[in-house]
């Protein structure tokens, strides 16, 4: 049976949230400027999606964007924790905020993302980087405001941290960095528990957003002039699978579709296992979906995609691109091949460069496994040397390189 989600309005009305309004507006009298805010963002379209709403969030209680963070009043680090490079970097640029913090003591600071939703990571901001204000997670970002008001007028260090939440709050504000093109969430989390990956664990377990309140967001965007949207999702093709009343992502492509003044749609990321032909048919018959498809196949061992629970195999995955192209003839074919993954052999490494050469994709996102902390690859042995890693991603791109040219050129 499904789970019904609550929906939560977010929109800015309390009186902290007023108090804090007055005293910008102060600021701004006594000061002749607004307080600024500058933004850094890590990973995927999920946080920057996340950054626009903190950004709207913020521009509704009177501060400024700005792209010198030097001198901003409030720097904040959306962050992502996919990948070891990238939590590296955070470190890296917190380290230089540091001494900025130093000579603006006035200078708020703040941590979000998904960085922050582990624990120990978590930890490790609050005692080895103590000059941060403001810590939240994936599932607190309409709090922010209340955050600011702790750690501006209470002077308060302020850590608001949900594990995982069935409430989704609509209604937030949202400052869109495209006037001509967005990017609308139309699921939250995962339930797929790929075993090297740790978004269920920080962003939570998959929800839907109501069919009505997307399709009321989308209509907005239209008038206020954009053509172009992007539907969000870490599985949009299981969209609607929590709902109380079913509808399929399939109807919901059809019911966009029909929105005057959005000329394009897109979507990302789509499933394999949950790719239906009734989505691939929707795909062809609604004229305003774009002919693309971003489908991650990660590897094309069947031993391989087992051990990473990715829930369908090679033959499975060749018969979907064999469906689309049949309905689709110019669809564009985009993926992620993830490389190195422990227990890899030659032979498995082999069946990914034949995925690779028997799909021709238009592009592709590779990457070298990462070990997160967490997830149950790590826990695997037979991790793969990096110079094993190294040499075949390096062999990969070569398969590659000469495929896209092509399909581009």
């Amino acid at each position: 049976m499904s789970k019904r989600v609550i929906i939560k309005d977010a929109r800015l009305s309390s009186d902290k949230i007023i108090e804090l309004k007055n005293i910008n507006e102060q600021f701004f009298i006594m000061n002749g400027r607004r307080k600024t805010y500058h933004i850094l963002t890590y990973g995927c379209q999920m946080n920057e999606h996340d950054s626009e709403k903190i950004s709207g969030m913020l521009t509704s209680i009177g501060y400024e964007e700005t792209d010198d963070d030097t001198n901003a009043d409030l720097v904040i680090f959306n962050t992502c924790l996919i990948r070891e490079n990238a939590e590296l970097k955070v470190f890296g640029k917190l380290g230089e905020v540091k001494g900025l913090k130093r000579n603006n003591p006035n200078m708020l600071v703040a941590v979000c993302g998904c960085m922050m939703q582990k624990e120990e990571i978590r930890e490790k901001v609050i005692k080895k980087f103590s000059f941060v204000d403001i810590i939240f997670g994936t599932n607190t970002i309409h709090e922010l405001p209340g955050l600011i008001y702790n750690a501006e007028i209470n002077k308060n260090k302020s850590i608001d941290i949900i594990e995982n939440t069935e409430l989704i709050y609509e209604n937030m504000p949202k400052q869109r960095k495209f006037k001509y093109k967005a990017l609308v969430n139309i699921t939250y989390g995962c339930n797929n528990f790929c075993t090297y990956c740790v978004v269920p664990y920080v962003r939570g377990r998959e929800k839907s957003r109501e069919p009505e309140e997307i399709i009321n967001e989308v209509k907005a965007l239209a008038q206020d002039g954009c053509k172009e949207i992007t539907l969000l999702g870490q599985n949009v093709n299981s969209y609607g699978s929590n709902l109380e009343k079913k509808f399929t992502f399939a109807e919901l492509l059809y019911e966009i579709n029909k929105i005057d003044g959005i000329e394009r749609i897109r979507f990302m990321t789509s499933h394999p296992k949950d790719l239906t032909d009734d989505l691939i048919m929707a795909i062809k018959h609604c004229s305003k979906v774009c002919n693309h498809v971003h489908l991650p196949v990660q590897a094309g061992s069947n031993n391989i995609l087992n051990k990473m629970n990715r829930k369908y195999t090679k033959e499975h995955y060749l018969d979907l691109v064999y469906k689309l192209k049949k309905e689709i003839p110019d669809v564009a074919i985009t993926t992620d091949i993830i490389v190195g993954f422990p227990g890899e052999t030659e032979e498995d490494f082999l069946e990914t460069v034949d995925v690779v050469k028997n799909v021709q994709y238009d592009s592709a996102f590779t990457f070298l496994y990462s070990m997160r902390e967490g997830t149950k690859a790590a826990l695997m042995e037979d991790q793969i040397p990096d110079e094993v890693k190294h040499e075949r991603f390096d062999r990969l791109l070569d398969v590659l390189y000469k495929i896209v040219l092509e399909r581009n050129s």
